[in-house]
């Protein structure tokens, strides 16, 4: 059997890359939470709520399930969520054209410009971080994370919620 360079037999370095990188994300993870939710209360939303602009500012007009599926949530939460939009004028909400079961939710120019603000402020802030990164290696860290991020959207193997108790 020929061996990789890098690669244990048995997956011990494997094993070892998974527990680096699971803490790695945990701590970076942990800081953005926690920092990020104090940065975006500054505004009077919450990060779910500015996480609900942010998807409605990048794909547009979102049906209530769409923008449950790109939030990772259950559609009466993202409901509840939406009323809290609407109540603040930074979202609309419409039947929809086509489906009178659906309704349609969009961004309010107020909106797009509270997000606009917001991400503004963050990109402001990663800038420092991406400046610190060597400018050749800069590529290869965020090609990593995109992949990264597409790899995590995709559901646990076997479906249900991914913990192992056979749930959903």
């Amino acid at each position: 059997m020929t061996e990789k360079p890098g690669v244990e037999v048995g997956g011990g370095l494997l094993d070892r890359h998974t527990t680096d990188l699971y803490d790695a994300l945990s701590d970076l993870i942990k800081v953005y939470q926690f920092r990020d939710r104090n940065r975006v209360h500054c505004h009077g939303i919450s990060v779910t709520e500015c996480y609900a602009l942010e998807a409605l500012d990048r794909h547009g007009v979102l049906t209530l399930n769409e923008l449950a599926a790109r939030l990772y949530l259950e559609k009466s939460t993202v409901s509840r969520v939406v009323d809290l939009l609407e109540r603040k004028a930074l979202v609309w909400r419409h039947a929809h054209p086509e489906d009178r079961r659906a309704v349609q939710i969009g961004a309010t120019e107020e909106g797009k410009r509270l997000h606009d603000r917001i991400a503004g402020e963050a990109k402001t802030r990663y800038r420092d971080l991406v400046e610190a990164i060597d400018p050749d290696a800069r590529p290869v860290v965020i090609e990593f994370l995109q992949q990264l991020a597409a790899t995590a959207k995709k559901p646990p193997p076997g479906g249900g919620c991914g913990c192992g108790e056979g749930g959903g």
